[in-house]
């Protein structure tokens, strides 16, 4: 069964894993309203104030330090979108936090066989199929129960991040300056 959970929910449902959270990440351009100042301020000056992430470091960093688990793995086209420059920058507080972020080069991925769509996987149990309007601001998940589903979610995970580059090793093979 499939069921639509809007932002709340699902923000809640993300939130409240045990054990492990893993999101797979496949666009080029993801417009969250409370990203736009941040994001327009990086991309004129390459600067990131290190206060938007601090709510996001301090909620996970000590759950992530005692134990659980929160992984992603971004698909990504070279050269880098606006947005994917700026979730490289802003990867800097997530893998401090304890994060693993990994990267996926979108020609790397393409023999892959894995999914279009975003989704996180909760506790290798709950499925969230992200859903975004045209403008690609997100608008909340399908919450899918089918374990067969889930299981196959489980693999597209696995063989991500097999493939993937650490976050450290990608932005040196990129080249990118160091963070602020």
């Amino acid at each position: 069964m499939t069921r639509f959970v809007d932002r709340p929910e699902f923000t809640d449902l993300v939130l409240g894993f045990e054990h492990t959270a893993f999101r797979l990440e496949v666009r080029d351009r993801y417009n969250e309203p409370s990203e736009a100042e941040v994001l327009h301020r990086f991309l004129s000056s390459g600067q990131l104030d290190d206060s938007y992430m601090s709510d996001w470091v301090e909620e996970l960093g000590p759950r992530l330090a005692g134990g659980q688990r929160m992984d992603r793995v971004r698909v990504v086209s070279e050269p880098h979108s606006d947005y994917t420059r700026f979730g490289l920058a802003l990867a800097t507080y997530n893998t401090a936090a304890g994060e693993d972020i990994r990267y996926l080069p979108r020609h790397q991925a393409a023999g892959l066989d894995l999914p279009e769509h975003d989704f996180w996987l909760i506790d290798s149990t709950t499925l969230l199929i992200l859903t975004f309007d045209d403008d690609d601001v997100l608008l909340g998940a399908d919450l899918i129960d089918d374990p067969a589903v889930v299981v196959k979610h489980c693999y597209y995970r696995d063989v991500a991040r097999r493939h993937a580059f650490p976050w450290i090793e990608y932005k040196t093979r990129v080249d990118l300056p160091e963070s602020p």
